[in-house]
């Protein structure tokens, strides 16, 4: 479905602004009730982060060096000459990311036919927001320009789902920090560098420099304190940082870069507070993220914002103007496309569904998530510190395992696994999983439904295990694992 050259109507049950997870979620669920919906997008292509700079190419190259790693083993499990191993060919990352582009490509086509097929008007322009129940629609050209028309529409609600971009430093605060790139301007490369810098302590920090490093690429991973990933429980971040950094990351501690010298596209200088500068061919910013709040006319209406620019929602995802909705990462919380579409399903509903769905809700407790690092983490629920805060140290029990997977006994290149389940109460129930090690992004996902579920630690103990996983460390997990404070 192209998009439309202007609205079919001048009113609309819900005007959706944004075209990404959160904008297909409450969109798509609001035409399934019979409702008129229009959605529009200033990117030119539907999808948002996710689909286009985010989680789908990023997983897209995180395979790729996941391949990269299993041909460097392939000779102890009998493939080649173990004693003369064979070299690995060559990574072609201009051929990898055209392909890879095209398969985004193609997820923006079956985004544009879902809309179509679901009856949701798609209209490609930015959208404003007028009035408590209008959006002003600044049409987008043939040309890639704002300059097709400008039309007023008005709808009962208005959903911003505008998603978020990251940030850089500015050249005012760190001289040459422009001369870096972003998380978006990583799927922007044709060729691989041969060195890289990546800034950032978070996973999207983490996933992007251990690709570079997985793929050959001299990498190196700057962060203002001694451990990155420090949101996450400690036994992500400190197995991660100690294994990665014997892959061959390059981890710079308590660093901060104070000025950067060279050319857009050419070899940079890094300089910072923390030891000798040095060379790379690229700089990657991955130092956080901002709401796309800016210039769609929330102030004119009196939509509250907080001081990082996060639309204020309650749990009903309503904003301080009651006819106004906001979706996804545009207000503050869990920036990821799951629980975006989640909340948007949920919206629609409760607003327009049946009765059994009048107060639904997104909850955004033990939401799981997955690093995909090498190897793979993920998480769900609480950290052994924050249940210690929530419920007392003395409330809490903390099961942990570190050991070689299977797959590992095979091979001289040992990657870790490591599993921790928080317990709270004499019923133990579980309320955190932490998992680190091969096949962790698969695992966690049956795993999360026990804890939304209520499970405890009994429950675990009565599960039989699936012998031989590394999932089964889970369910075994006796008295000798309990950590002694």
């Amino acid at each position: 479905m192209a998009p439309l050259p202007k609205p079919s109507a001048e009113h609309y049950d819900l005007v959706v602004i944004g075209g990404g997870s959160g904008a297909m979620g409450i969109s798509r669920r609001a035409a399934s009730y019979g409702k008129k919906v229009v959605v529009i997008e200033e990117d030119g292509r539907l999808g948002g982060t996710c689909v286009n700079v985010g989680c789908v190419p990023k997983k897209i190259m995180w395979y790729a060096a996941d391949i990269n790693e299993s041909l460097k083993e392939a000779p102890e499990y009998g493939f080649g000459d173990v004693n003369n191993k064979p070299e690995v060919p060559k990574f072609n990352w201009n051929y990898f990311a055209e392909k890879r582009d095209a398969y985004v490509r193609r997820l923006n086509g079956i985004y544009d036919r879902n809309l179509e097929k679901d009856g949701v008007e798609y209209l490609s322009g930015h959208g404003k927001i007028v009035g408590k129940n209008q959006v002003e629609v600044t049409m987008r050209g043939e040309d890639g320009n704002f300059n097709a028309g400008t039309f007023v529409v008005s709808g009962d609600r208005i959903c911003v789902a505008t998603g978020g971009r990251p940030v850089i430093p500015s050249d005012d605060k760190i001289p040459g920090a422009s001369l870096g790139i972003d998380s978006d301007g990583f799927f922007a490369l044709r060729e691989q560098p041969k060195r890289v810098a990546v800034v950032g302590a978070g996973y999207i920090a983490v996933e992007l420099a251990g690709v570079f490093n997985t793929l050959g690429s001299e990498t190196h991973l700057l962060i203002r304190h001694n451990t990155f990933l420090r949101t996450f429980d400690s036994i992500i971040s400190e197995t991660l940082q100690d294994y990665m950094g014997k892959t061959g990351l390059k981890v710079h501690q308590k660093t901060n870069i104070t000025r950067v010298e060279g050319e857009k596209g050419g070899p940079l200088t890094i300089h910072t507070d923390n030891g000798e500068p040095f060379e790379v061919d690229c700089l990657l910013w991955a130092i956080g993220r901002r709401p796309n709040t800016d210039n769609l006319g929330l102030e004119s209406v009196g939509v509250e914002t907080d001081k990082g620019g996060n639309i204020v929602v309650d749990k009903y995802q309503v904003s301080s103007v009651p006819s106004i909705l906001a979706i996804g990462d545009v207000q503050g919380k869990a920036l990821l496309t799951p629980v975006a579409i989640a909340a948007g399903r949920r919206t629609s509903n409760r607003l327009y569904g049946p009765e059994k769905f009048k107060d639904d809700f997104l909850d955004y407790s033990q939401i799981p998530t997955v690093i995909f690092s090498h190897p793979t983490s993920g998480t769900v629920g609480l950290s052994d510190v924050e249940a210690k805060e929530k419920y007392g140290a003395e409330n809490v029990r903390v099961y942990r395992s570190r050991f070689t997977g299977m797959f590992y006994g095979m091979l001289e290149h040992k990657a870790p696994s490591a599993f921790k389940l928080v317990c709270v109460g004499e019923e133990e129930k579980v309320v955190g999983f932490h998992i680190v090690g091969q096949g962790s992004d698969e695992m966690l996902q049956g795993f999360a439904v026990a804890l939304k579920m209520g499970a405890t630690k009994k429950d675990f103990d009565d599960t039989i295990a699936i012998h031989p996983t590394s999932a089964e460390e889970a369910v075994t997990l006796t008295a000798a694992n309990l950590v002694k404070d």
